[in-house]
């Protein structure tokens, strides 16, 4: 097998690394395969790829797409490391606004793959890193929501002292204020 599927901590979140080779000439590796994703139950069909670079300390998110532009995200970091976070904001999900976060580097491969109805951020742990990541519908600023970083009622344990944010992601609102109903 190319990849191993790990439960991510939240249902549905999934964590994947790939099979590295490596010889003399350096390394060698599948970042994606269809066939492997949809024998481990992750069936989306991404359309768009998205590269970011973001220095030490930013904070991406929490940012997310409603229905009928959800998007379902498979990231990973190609230079650096960053503590990257979801949060579930599907309806009558029993982990509705619980949170879960993994360290993706260069150097450990590893992949988050988020399903559609999760928000999505993360924080720059390294001098610089470049991530990546596969959508599954793509962007549309109509369906573009996000939630506040801080929020109190998520309780994200953000391992950076001084984040740096853009405008927009210091505006944006708390779960409570975001109009999405948890469905319970």
């Amino acid at each position: 097998m190319s990849f191993t599927f790990e439960e991510g901590g939240l249902a549905g979140l999934v964590l994947v690394t790939p099979r590295i080779r490596r010889d003399a000439r350096g390394f060698f590796f599948e970042r994606y395969r269809e066939q492997a994703f949809r024998a481990a139950g992750i069936a989306d069909r991404f359309v768009q790829d998205n590269h970011s670079r973001s220095k030490r300390g930013v904070i991406r998110g929490l940012h997310f797409q409603v229905h009928p532009a959800a998007q379902a995200k498979l990231v990973w970091v190609v230079s650096g490391e960053v503590f990257d976070v979801a949060v579930d904001l599907r309806a009558g999900s029993p982990a509705y606004g619980k949170w879960a976060g993994h360290r993706l580097s260069a150097g450990n491969r590893r992949m988050l793959y988020i399903p559609a109805g999760f928000a999505h951020g993360f924080a720059v742990l390294s001098r610089g890193a470049d991530v990546m990541y596969k959508v599954s519908a793509p962007y549309s600023a109509a369906h573009e929501r996000g939630l506040r970083w801080n929020d109190p009622d998520l309780g994200i344990a953000w391992p950076v002292e001084a984040p740096v944010l853009s405008e927009r992601d210091r505006g944006l609102p708390l779960l409570r204020e975001a109009g999405i109903a948890s469905g319970r």
